[in-house]
Protein backbone atom coordinates (compact mmCIF):
# COMPACT_ATOMS: atom_id res chain seq x y z
CA UNK A 1 0.00 0.00 0.00
CA UNK A 2 1.17 3.47 -0.66
CA UNK A 3 3.13 4.90 2.59
CA UNK A 4 4.05 2.04 4.05
CA UNK A 5 8.01 1.00 4.33
CA UNK A 6 7.37 -1.27 2.01
CA UNK A 7 6.22 0.72 -0.72
CA UNK A 8 8.66 3.39 0.06
CA UNK A 9 11.82 0.73 -0.50
CA UNK A 10 9.94 -0.41 -3.40
CA UNK A 11 9.84 3.23 -4.79
CA UNK A 12 13.72 3.65 -3.66
CA UNK A 13 14.40 0.84 -5.97
CA UNK A 14 13.10 1.85 -8.58
CA UNK A 15 13.90 5.51 -8.20
CA UNK A 16 17.34 3.68 -7.78
CA UNK A 17 17.18 2.10 -11.21
CA UNK A 18 15.86 4.98 -13.08
CA UNK A 19 19.22 6.71 -11.16
CA UNK A 20 21.53 3.98 -12.92
CA UNK A 21 20.36 4.14 -16.54
CA UNK A 22 20.24 7.57 -16.45
CA UNK A 23 23.45 7.58 -15.60
CA UNK A 24 24.54 5.21 -17.94
CA UNK A 25 23.12 6.90 -20.66
CA UNK A 26 24.72 10.04 -20.42
CA UNK A 27 28.13 8.94 -19.49
CA UNK A 28 30.80 10.28 -21.73
CA UNK A 29 33.24 7.65 -23.81
CA UNK A 30 35.96 9.44 -25.36
CA UNK A 31 36.47 8.56 -29.30
CA UNK A 32 39.36 7.52 -29.33
CA UNK A 33 38.31 4.46 -26.92
CA UNK A 34 35.11 3.85 -28.80
CA UNK A 35 36.87 0.39 -29.84
CA UNK A 36 39.75 -0.14 -27.16
CA UNK A 37 42.09 -2.96 -27.13
CA UNK A 38 40.38 -5.15 -23.96
CA UNK A 39 36.29 -4.27 -25.22
CA UNK A 40 35.55 -6.66 -22.46
CA UNK A 41 36.68 -5.53 -19.45
CA UNK A 42 36.57 -2.21 -17.69
CA UNK A 43 37.35 -0.45 -14.46
CA UNK A 44 34.44 1.47 -11.89
CA UNK A 45 35.73 3.96 -9.74
CA UNK A 46 34.08 5.05 -6.63
CA UNK A 47 35.38 9.25 -6.19
CA UNK A 48 34.45 10.66 -2.98
CA UNK A 49 37.38 9.35 -0.78
CA UNK A 50 38.42 7.03 -3.13
CA UNK A 51 39.90 8.58 -6.42
CA UNK A 52 39.31 12.09 -4.54
CA UNK A 53 40.11 12.93 -0.85
CA UNK A 54 36.78 14.41 0.52
CA UNK A 55 32.88 14.52 -1.23
CA UNK A 56 33.07 16.15 -5.12
CA UNK A 57 29.87 17.38 -4.27
CA UNK A 58 30.78 19.50 -1.43
CA UNK A 59 33.58 20.67 -2.92
CA UNK A 60 31.52 21.91 -5.37
CA UNK A 61 28.99 23.46 -3.02
CA UNK A 62 32.30 25.41 -1.69
CA UNK A 63 33.21 27.04 -5.31
CA UNK A 64 29.55 28.05 -6.25
CA UNK A 65 29.52 29.60 -2.80
CA UNK A 66 32.48 31.47 -3.68
CA UNK A 67 31.10 32.68 -6.85
CA UNK A 68 28.04 33.91 -5.07
CA UNK A 69 25.53 31.22 -6.21
CA UNK A 70 23.63 30.46 -2.68
CA UNK A 71 24.72 32.35 0.69
CA UNK A 72 26.40 30.39 4.10
CA UNK A 73 23.37 29.24 5.47
CA UNK A 74 22.65 27.42 1.92
CA UNK A 75 26.05 25.57 1.84
CA UNK A 76 25.73 24.87 5.98
CA UNK A 77 22.66 22.98 5.35
CA UNK A 78 23.63 21.35 2.25
CA UNK A 79 26.89 20.03 3.77
CA UNK A 80 25.22 18.99 7.11
CA UNK A 81 22.65 16.45 4.92
CA UNK A 82 24.89 15.43 2.61
CA UNK A 83 28.07 14.55 5.09
CA UNK A 84 25.83 12.81 7.61
CA UNK A 85 24.35 10.71 4.24
CA UNK A 86 27.94 9.93 2.87
CA UNK A 87 29.36 9.26 5.89
CA UNK A 88 26.96 7.54 8.58
CA UNK A 89 25.33 5.93 5.75
CA UNK A 90 21.78 5.84 6.75
CA UNK A 91 19.89 3.49 4.55
CA UNK A 92 16.40 4.91 5.95
CA UNK A 93 14.19 5.32 2.92
CA UNK A 94 12.89 8.51 3.99
CA UNK A 95 16.17 10.00 5.74
CA UNK A 96 17.21 8.89 1.46
CA UNK A 97 14.82 11.02 0.21
CA UNK A 98 15.39 13.60 2.25
CA UNK A 99 18.86 13.99 1.22
CA UNK A 100 17.61 13.62 -2.31
CA UNK A 101 15.45 16.64 -2.48
CA UNK A 102 18.09 18.26 -0.76
CA UNK A 103 21.05 17.13 -3.29
CA UNK A 104 21.53 19.63 -5.36
CA UNK A 105 18.51 22.12 -4.43
CA UNK A 106 21.87 24.74 -4.25
CA UNK A 107 21.77 24.54 -8.14
CA UNK A 108 18.20 24.90 -8.97
CA UNK A 109 17.80 27.92 -10.92
CA UNK A 110 20.80 27.75 -12.25
CA UNK A 111 22.02 27.90 -16.22
CA UNK A 112 23.44 23.82 -16.84
CA UNK A 113 26.09 25.96 -18.93
CA UNK A 114 26.76 28.06 -16.29
CA UNK A 115 28.21 25.09 -13.47
CA UNK A 116 29.93 23.73 -16.90
CA UNK A 117 31.83 26.33 -17.68
CA UNK A 118 32.83 27.24 -13.63
CA UNK A 119 33.67 23.31 -13.12
CA UNK A 120 36.98 23.41 -14.69
CA UNK A 121 37.77 26.40 -12.36
CA UNK A 122 36.42 24.88 -9.39
CA UNK A 123 38.71 21.58 -10.18
CA UNK A 124 41.94 23.52 -10.19
CA UNK A 125 41.37 25.41 -7.29
CA UNK A 126 39.42 22.55 -4.74
CA UNK A 127 40.19 19.55 -6.30
CA UNK A 128 43.17 18.97 -8.63
CA UNK A 129 45.45 18.69 -5.24
CA UNK A 130 42.96 16.06 -3.72
CA UNK A 131 43.25 13.22 -6.19
CA UNK A 132 45.12 10.57 -4.80
CA UNK A 133 48.02 9.20 -6.78
CA UNK A 134 48.01 5.51 -5.83
CA UNK A 135 43.93 5.83 -7.07
CA UNK A 136 44.74 7.55 -10.11
CA UNK A 137 47.89 4.82 -10.75
CA UNK A 138 45.62 1.91 -10.16
CA UNK A 139 43.18 3.53 -13.11
CA UNK A 140 45.91 4.33 -15.59
CA UNK A 141 47.05 0.19 -15.35
CA UNK A 142 43.46 -0.48 -16.57
CA UNK A 143 44.10 2.39 -19.17
CA UNK A 144 47.38 0.94 -20.47
CA UNK A 145 45.36 -2.30 -20.65
CA UNK A 146 43.42 -0.88 -23.05
CA UNK A 147 40.62 -0.39 -20.45
CA UNK A 148 37.88 1.38 -20.11
CA UNK A 149 37.54 3.29 -16.85
CA UNK A 150 34.43 5.11 -15.38
CA UNK A 151 34.61 7.47 -12.65
CA UNK A 152 31.01 6.82 -10.24
CA UNK A 153 29.90 10.07 -8.00
CA UNK A 154 26.97 11.29 -6.22
CA UNK A 155 27.88 14.48 -7.45
CA UNK A 156 26.37 15.83 -10.60
CA UNK A 157 27.38 14.55 -13.80
CA UNK A 158 28.50 17.51 -14.98
CA UNK A 159 31.36 17.92 -12.71
CA UNK A 160 32.14 14.65 -12.92
CA UNK A 161 32.65 14.80 -16.57
CA UNK A 162 34.71 17.59 -15.65
CA UNK A 163 36.60 15.32 -12.87
CA UNK A 164 37.11 12.05 -14.76
CA UNK A 165 38.94 14.29 -17.88
CA UNK A 166 41.07 16.08 -16.04
CA UNK A 167 42.72 12.93 -15.05
CA UNK A 168 42.40 11.18 -18.06
CA UNK A 169 40.07 8.53 -17.71
CA UNK A 170 37.40 6.88 -20.39
CA UNK A 171 34.53 9.14 -18.83
CA UNK A 172 32.38 9.39 -15.67
CA UNK A 173 28.55 8.57 -13.97
CA UNK A 174 27.37 11.19 -11.79
CA UNK A 175 23.35 12.30 -10.46
CA UNK A 176 21.77 13.35 -13.49
CA UNK A 177 19.81 16.65 -12.17
CA UNK A 178 16.83 17.60 -14.31
CA UNK A 179 16.59 20.55 -15.87
CA UNK A 180 14.38 22.67 -18.15
CA UNK A 181 14.77 24.26 -21.27
CA UNK A 182 19.03 24.77 -20.11
CA UNK A 183 17.77 25.56 -16.34
CA UNK A 184 18.16 23.25 -13.22
CA UNK A 185 14.96 22.57 -11.40
CA UNK A 186 16.65 21.39 -8.21
CA UNK A 187 15.03 18.01 -8.67
CA UNK A 188 16.96 14.74 -10.18
CA UNK A 189 16.01 12.23 -12.75
CA UNK A 190 15.24 9.51 -10.55
CA UNK A 191 17.88 8.72 -7.46
CA UNK A 192 21.07 9.85 -6.22
CA UNK A 193 23.84 7.90 -8.42
CA UNK A 194 24.80 6.27 -4.70
CA UNK A 195 24.58 2.22 -3.56
CA UNK A 196 22.03 0.91 -5.73
CA UNK A 197 22.00 3.51 -8.18
CA UNK A 198 25.55 2.67 -8.92
CA UNK A 199 24.89 -1.27 -9.19
CA UNK A 200 22.20 -0.06 -11.75
CA UNK A 201 24.29 2.09 -13.43
CA UNK A 202 27.20 -0.64 -14.03
CA UNK A 203 24.94 -3.15 -15.27
CA UNK A 204 23.14 -0.82 -17.80
CA UNK A 205 26.60 0.38 -19.06
CA UNK A 206 27.67 -3.52 -19.42
CA UNK A 207 24.65 -3.84 -21.15
CA UNK A 208 24.83 -1.39 -23.51
CA UNK A 209 29.10 -1.58 -24.01
CA UNK A 210 29.36 -5.67 -24.63
CA UNK A 211 30.95 -5.44 -21.34
CA UNK A 212 32.00 -9.21 -19.13
CA UNK A 213 31.48 -7.95 -15.77
CA UNK A 214 33.35 -10.90 -13.92
CA UNK A 215 36.13 -9.42 -16.24
CA UNK A 216 35.49 -5.83 -14.65
CA UNK A 217 37.08 -4.46 -11.67
CA UNK A 218 35.28 -1.91 -9.37
CA UNK A 219 37.00 0.53 -6.12
CA UNK A 220 35.50 1.93 -3.89
CA UNK A 221 35.88 3.09 -0.02
CA UNK A 222 32.32 2.24 1.19
CA UNK A 223 30.21 -0.14 2.22
CA UNK A 224 27.49 1.99 0.72
CA UNK A 225 29.38 0.67 -2.51
CA UNK A 226 28.38 -2.99 -1.70
CA UNK A 227 26.27 -3.18 -4.42
CA UNK A 228 28.20 -2.09 -7.13
CA UNK A 229 31.17 -3.93 -5.72
CA UNK A 230 29.63 -7.29 -6.29
CA UNK A 231 29.08 -6.86 -9.24
CA UNK A 232 32.42 -7.20 -10.50
CA UNK A 233 35.05 -9.97 -10.52
CA UNK A 234 37.66 -7.76 -9.12
CA UNK A 235 36.25 -5.73 -6.39
CA UNK A 236 39.27 -3.60 -4.32
CA UNK A 237 38.41 -1.60 -1.34
CA UNK A 238 40.12 1.63 -1.72
CA UNK A 239 41.07 3.40 1.58
CA UNK A 240 37.94 1.27 2.80
CA UNK A 241 35.47 2.44 5.87
CA UNK A 242 35.47 -0.40 8.46
CA UNK A 243 32.18 -2.33 7.89
CA UNK A 244 34.10 -2.55 4.03
CA UNK A 245 37.47 -3.30 5.27
CA UNK A 246 36.05 -6.91 7.62
CA UNK A 247 33.82 -7.44 4.23
CA UNK A 248 37.05 -7.26 2.19
CA UNK A 249 38.86 -9.09 4.87
CA UNK A 250 36.16 -11.88 4.78
CA UNK A 251 35.98 -12.36 1.19
CA UNK A 252 39.58 -12.03 0.29
CA UNK A 253 39.13 -9.09 -1.80
CA UNK A 254 42.30 -6.32 -2.22
CA UNK A 255 42.74 -3.98 0.08
CA UNK A 256 44.47 -0.22 -0.59
CA UNK A 257 44.81 2.30 1.80
CA UNK A 258 46.60 5.59 0.88
CA UNK A 259 46.15 7.67 3.78
CA UNK A 260 48.50 7.94 6.68
CA UNK A 261 48.10 5.84 9.93
CA UNK A 262 46.94 8.90 11.51
CA UNK A 263 44.48 9.88 9.25
CA UNK A 264 43.22 6.49 8.80
CA UNK A 265 42.80 6.27 12.54
CA UNK A 266 40.62 9.56 12.63
CA UNK A 267 38.31 8.58 9.86
CA UNK A 268 37.53 4.78 11.41
CA UNK A 269 36.72 6.69 14.82
CA UNK A 270 34.12 9.21 12.70
CA UNK A 271 32.59 6.60 10.65
CA UNK A 272 31.50 4.76 14.05
CA UNK A 273 28.41 6.14 14.68
CA UNK A 274 25.74 9.44 13.77
CA UNK A 275 28.42 11.55 16.59
CA UNK A 276 31.00 10.58 13.98
CA UNK A 277 28.67 11.76 11.20
CA UNK A 278 28.18 14.96 13.03
CA UNK A 279 31.80 16.19 13.58
CA UNK A 280 32.61 15.25 9.92
CA UNK A 281 30.18 17.38 8.88
CA UNK A 282 30.27 20.51 11.24
CA UNK A 283 34.28 20.05 10.49
CA UNK A 284 33.74 20.35 6.56
CA UNK A 285 31.11 23.54 7.21
CA UNK A 286 33.66 25.46 9.36
CA UNK A 287 36.52 24.29 7.10
CA UNK A 288 34.44 25.85 3.91
CA UNK A 289 33.62 28.88 5.85
CA UNK A 290 36.62 29.24 7.17
CA UNK A 291 38.45 29.29 3.81
CA UNK A 292 35.93 30.95 1.81
CA UNK A 293 36.60 34.57 1.04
Amino acid sequence: MPGTPAHRRLNLKKRSLLAGEAAAAAAEVEAALDTPADPTAAAFFDCDNTMLEGAAIFQLARGLYRRQFFTKRDLAGAAWKQAYFRYVGVEDPEHIAEARNSALAFIAGHRVEEVEEVGEEIFDELMAHRIWPGTRALAQIHLDQGQRVWLMTAAPVEIARVIARRIGLTGAMGTVAESVDGVYTGRLVGEMLHGPAKAAAVTALAEREGLDLDRCAAYSDSSNDLPMLTLVGKPVAVNPDPKLRAHAREHGWEIRDYRTGRKAARTGLLLGGAAGGAAVAGSLVRHALRRSP
